[in-house]
């Protein structure tokens, strides 16, 4: 599926017209949905994935389960969150699959400080999308469920057939490695933060 561009952010009017003209399967109005949002569910994918090319696949999963689906929406709910938990299962079900697959994580052999400096959140959005997409499937599925879609983890344990320990021990093992790339590759604001940090212990 190609980059759809959008004109302009539709209004709930618009957007109803749409939905509606989306269940009698009028091509010209799920053309319009996709527009739409397809920036919207990309960036959702890529998170999810360490390579584009499953990215896209999540995506065109995604979008063909909204339009088959798009019956069962319910207009209570905001179209936006609907979308995003498709998309977000979408993701999860590919997972699921990859499971199937021997993975070795290239990032395994990294020794991690041990610290209490939580300095992701001080690197550039790109930047972290790049870092989470070399974590191993487990951890990158949880730290986006959980940082960044704001499941809890009862959620994630729920959806993802884990226990809830499993889910916090993930999360913790995902930021380490995150903390340990940005160790390795930013290694000034790394080592300005640890600093930081040891000098406010010791006040």
């Amino acid at each position: 599926m190609r980059e759809q561009k959008t004109t302009h952010n539709l209004n709930n009017e618009e957007l109803n017209g749409i939905i509606a003209s989306c269940r009698r399967n009028d091509s010209k109005a799920q053309r319009a949905l996709i527009q739409q949002y397809y920036g919207y569910v990309k960036s959702i994918c890529l998170r999810y994935t360490s390579d584009d090319q499953d990215a896209d696949e999540i995506l065109n999963d995604s979008f063909l389960k909204v339009l088959s689906h798009i019956n069962l929406y319910d207009s209570a709910q905001p179209f936006k969150s609907w979308v995003r938990k498709i998309t977000v299962n979408t993701a999860i079900d590919h997972y699921r699959k990859m499971l199937r697959e021997v993975e070795k994580d290239s990032i395994d052999n990294l020794q991690i400080a041990e610290t209490d400096v939580n300095i992701i959140e001080r690197i550039s959005a790109e930047e972290i999308l790049a870092m989470v997409r070399r974590l191993s499937p487990a951890y990158r599925m949880v730290f986006s469920m959980f940082v960044l879609d704001g499941y809890s983890h009862k959620e994630i344990a729920e959806m993802l057939g884990i226990q809830e320990g499993t889910s916090k021990s993930n999360l913790q093992d995902a930021r380490r490695k995150l903390q340990g790339m940005i160790m390795k590759n930013n290694p000034g604001l790394y080592n300005a933060y640890a600093m930081k940090n040891s000098t406010r212990n010791e006040e």
